[in-house]
């Protein structure tokens, strides 16, 4: 249940509107509720100011249409990850208003409400070394805008061409968090981190040939490096990063 669906429960109860009874009927699957197959996490919006998200691969379509239609019983959105058009295709087909991204891999419902037109203060600038790290990018972008930060893209600035990142540059010094995805030897992370001050969140690809060890390579690069508040996340987690980001801004905003 999220907090604006729980503010206004307990509102009901507190205006007379709904009796105590009807009220726990409706809490009764808090903290958790069981599927069989999944345990889903109700409480995790008002825990961590998101909802539990669905991890679709090695997934049955079934299984995620289960999942999804039951989080939205108490929450206005629900994001899925990693989802295949095969599974995305049967989700739709069941959930009218949810939308498929293809390069993302992202399958979103987001039904929203009043406080959803208030945009998260600050903004995230995602970056890539190359075009072919594009779709763990779009993984980070779209999360974040799904949660409705604002997002900045500047794409294929790697180190092989350095003078296309400093043609960016006044987007890197405005932006409060950034997230740098980077494949083959990954050296755009340090780079970046050498010139901001701003967190930078690294995101190593499975991109490049043999030697890159499919993210191992630009991995060990970035946990390496010598520029200072520079943090890593796993090979290909665009998501990872992005939920990352997203509490950053968060506090942000609290203190503002």
């Amino acid at each position: 249940m999220d907090k604006n669906k729980l503010t206004q429960l307990l509102n009901d109860v507190k205006e007379g509107r709904l009796d105590i009874n009807h009220a726990l009927h409706k809490l009764r699957t808090l903290p958790f509720e069981n599927l069989g197959h999944t345990k889903i996490d109700n409480h995790r919006d008002l825990r961590q100011g998101i909802p539990e998200v669905v991890y679709c691969e090695s997934k049955t379509p079934e299984q995620i249409l289960s999942i999804m239609q039951r989080i939205l019983e108490s929450h206005n959105k629900v994001l899925g990850t990693r989802a295949n058009p095969e599974k995305a295709a049967f989700i739709q087909k069941h959930i009218s208003d949810s939308v498929y991204d293809k390069e993302s891999r992202l399958l979103m419902v987001n039904r929203p409400e009043e406080d959803d037109a208030i945009k998260k203060t600050g903004m995230v600038m995602v970056i890539t070394a190359g075009t072919s790290d594009i779709p763990v990018a779009e993984e980070a972008a779209k999360t974040l805008e799904f949660l409705n930060v604002k997002v900045e893209r500047a794409f294929d600035i790697g180190v092989a061409g350095i003078h296309r990142l400093f043609d960016v540059s006044d987007k890197l010094y405005e932006a409060d968090v950034i997230i740098c995805i980077a494949g083959m030897e990954g050296a755009l992370t340090s780079v970046v981190g050498g010139l901001v001050s701003c967190p930078v969140i690294g995101v190593p690809t499975s991109v490049g040939y043999g030697t890159s060890l499919q993210g191992f390579a630009p991995m060990l690069t970035m946990l390496n490096s010598c520029a200072t508040g520079v943090a890593i996340v796993n090979i290909d987690n665009g998501f990872g990063a992005a939920t990352v980001a997203n509490s950053i801004i968060q506090r942000i905003q609290k203190y503002q």
